[in-house]
């Protein structure tokens, strides 16, 4: 006799039913599309784990799937002939979630998505979506290799608990029955089930098989209802892109189509294909797990299945495509820390890096719109690249884009070979800013100088600009400086006008110097201002302050430096400074423009309540 063991959800697991039984009901349908794909892995798996040991496949080698329905009984079943579960591992996949896939899902799950199904396969939550259109779930699986008796029987109505019970199967792998709520009857009808998976399911490489109807039932003969082979392994010329689509839909668990694609077939003495595609718009699980939660690209070896999310086929900058690598020449028992140390998959890897950025420059050359998407939807993660790819950073460098004080307002539209198409005579250096948001970029006063004669500046306000730009210090010949840094390059007559601006400003400086005391550096004439009174300059090496605040905020400790304040000496502002005989007001005055210059900087103050106080004392007279 076998007796059944209830068990509670873990506790995010039961959050993930709820929010899938209560607000889920926009493109509920995804429920087949997740199924079919967990029964696709699972006869993957079987292959890929049959290499080692053949009788796995016991007599049964052809691997399949089936989707039946039963009007009467308001189920429908989807069952596999995969690697199956054994009892841990159904509580493991199913009772509990070892991975962040549930946290991040919930995270995404915001007031605008609350209702939106499809959002359920992008987290490996996948099976919960059965839950949408069924009030009870049943899973019977049977492990490849275990007895008959050894098979488990799961079920729940997704309301906190779940059973299990030790039951004989004479198959192996797994049926997932769903038995449907009361208003979902529209999937109990063969045409509609049949749509769905041709729909989202066409190019799943297994025979998907329903019953032949017979009187409004399904009868005794199955008939195959897919495609049922891998897209990437036939020719391009047979290819629709309404197929090139549709397989992206099903390998990136996504609606919308892809931006572009990439299909290629590399012969040789190492042979290998590969299809590419950069989504249409970030992934949830992109933007919601950053960089250490990539997913990497699917990994076959001769048509075999080897893994899911084969990170070691792309940089990390590379993150966002999705896609399938098929090698013929790698050995089939390859794991992940044989392809970490894979002189042959280095070289599949520079190929991928290769079509991607060539599919990239295409666009931005012939398809400017798309061009356009695709850069405010990965530009940033792109930009990643300079730092990790040297071998690539000119190719990179080349596809990005930023604001500009001629361009048209905070749009990223202006590449560096326009810069430089752009550049005044005699100039030999692309000048940027870079600040935490457009506005402190363009309305920065160290742009003053450069606005007066005329020279274009990028103006970065990305955060990750900073980091960037440290390992981008030139590009086609030129340097890349930005306008806040160092000194500014003078002719002989500007070297002149500031030699002798500084001489009479001295008597200025002394008495700044002295009122700031060691808040400040140095206190210098400036190059750059003509209509604002005081800026900070930091030397070439200095970390902007912007970025020194969010670095600080995030927890990390920063030195803190000294800023150098520079002066416009024939600014109203000074001219007080200058003629004020109270020590007192004159203090204030000083302060307030070193705290304006920080603050116009992106610097934190170190004590803002002064700031305030000084300011009403000034506003009061």
């Amino acid at each position: 006799m076998t007796t059944t063991e209830t068990r509670k959800f873990e506790a995010e697991v039961a959050q993930v039913l709820h929010l899938v039984t209560h607000s889920l009901y926009s493109h509920k349908e995804i429920f087949l599309r997740e199924l079919i794909s967990n029964a696709s892995d699972a006869c993957d798996k079987l292959r890929f784990e049959s290499i080692a040991q053949p009788d796995l496949l016991a007599g049964d080698a052809e691997l399949h799937i089936d989707v039946s329905w039963d009007p009467d009984a308001r189920t429908i079943t989807v069952r596999d002939n995969g690697v199956g579960m054994s009892r841990d591992e159904i509580v493991a996949n199913i009772g509990t979630i070892a991975s962040s896939g549930t946290r991040r899902f919930l995270e995404a799950m915001s007031a605008e998505h609350k209702s939106d199904a499809r959002l359920i396969g992008q987290f490996g939550v996948g099976f919960y979506s059965a839950f949408v259109v069924a009030d009870k779930v049943t899973v019977l699986s049977r492990r490849a290799g275990a007895a008959a008796g050894e098979g488990t029987k799961w079920e729940s109505d997704g309301k906190g608990e779940y059973s299990l019970e030790q039951v004989q199967l004479p198959e192996r792998g797994t049926a997932v029955v769903l038995h449907l709520k009361a208003d979902e009857d529209e999937f109990l009808k063969r045409w509609e089930l049949r749509s769905l998976i041709t729909r989202y399911s066409d190019h799943v490489a297994f025979p998907i098989r329903m019953p032949v109807e017979k009187d409004g039932k399904p009868g005794d003969e199955w008939e195959t209802v897919n495609a049922a082979s891998a897209l990437w392994t036939k020719p391009k010329s047979e290819i629709s892109d309404e197929d090139y689509q549709s397989f992206y839909k099903s390998l990136g668990h996504d609606f919308n189509d892809a931006l572009a694609w990439t299909h290629n077939r590399v012969e040789g003495s190492q042979s290998f294909t590969t299809l590419l595609y950069i989504p249409s718009q970030p992934p949830f699980e992109l933007m919601m797990g950053g960089r250490d939660e990539r997913k990497g690209l699917k990994l076959y070896i001769k048509r075999v299945f080897i893994m899911d999310a084969a990170e070691e086929l792309l940089p990390n900058y590379l993150r966002f495509v999705r896609g399938v690598v098929d090698a013929d020449d790698l050995p089939l028992n390859v794991s992940r820390e044989i392809l970490q140390h894979n002189r042959q998959l280095e070289r599949i890897k520079a190929a991928c890096v290769k079509r991607v950025l060539d599919l990239i420059e295409k666009l931005a050359k012939d398809e400017p719109a798309k061009f356009d998407t695709f850069y405010k939807a990965f530009g940033n993660t792109l930009k990643e690249g300079i730092v990790e790819d040297h071998a690539n950073r000119e190719r990179i460098a080349k596809l990005l884009r930023f604001a500009s004080t001629k361009g048209e307002g905070g749009a990223q539209s202006v590449s560096l070979d326009d810069y430089i198409g752009r550049m005044t005579v005699g100039q030999d250096t692309i000048w940027y800013i870079t600040a935490d948001s457009h506005a402190a970029a363009a309305g920065s006063p160290q742009l003053e100088a450069f606005k007066a004669k005329g020279i274009e500046v990028l103006l970065m306000s990305d955060r990750i600009d900073e980091w960037m730009l440290g390992n981008l210090n030139e590009y086609a010949g030129k340097k890349l400086r930005n306008v806040a840094k160092g000194d500014l390059p003078l002719d002989e007559e500007g070297k002149k006008q500031q030699e002798e601006a500084s001489k009479l400003a001295e008597p200025l400086l002394n008495k700044l110097k002295q009122l700031l005391g060691d808040r400040v550096a140095d206190v210098k004439v400036s190059a750059r201002l003509t209509d604002s009174p005081s800026c900070l300059a930091l030397s070439d090496y200095e970390m902007a302050p912007h970025l020194a605040r969010l670095l600080r905020e995030a927890g990390h400790e920063m030195p803190s430096n000294r800023p150098t304040l520079e002066i416009n000496p024939n600014h109203a502002l000074l001219k007080r400074v200058e003629a004020e005989s109270d020590e007192g007001k004159a203090g204030d005055l000083a302060n307030l423009l070193l705290e304006q210059a920080e603050i116009a900087a992106g610097a934190q103050l170190p004590d803002p309540a002064a700031f305030v106080q000084r300011m009403n004392r000034v506003l009061l007279g």
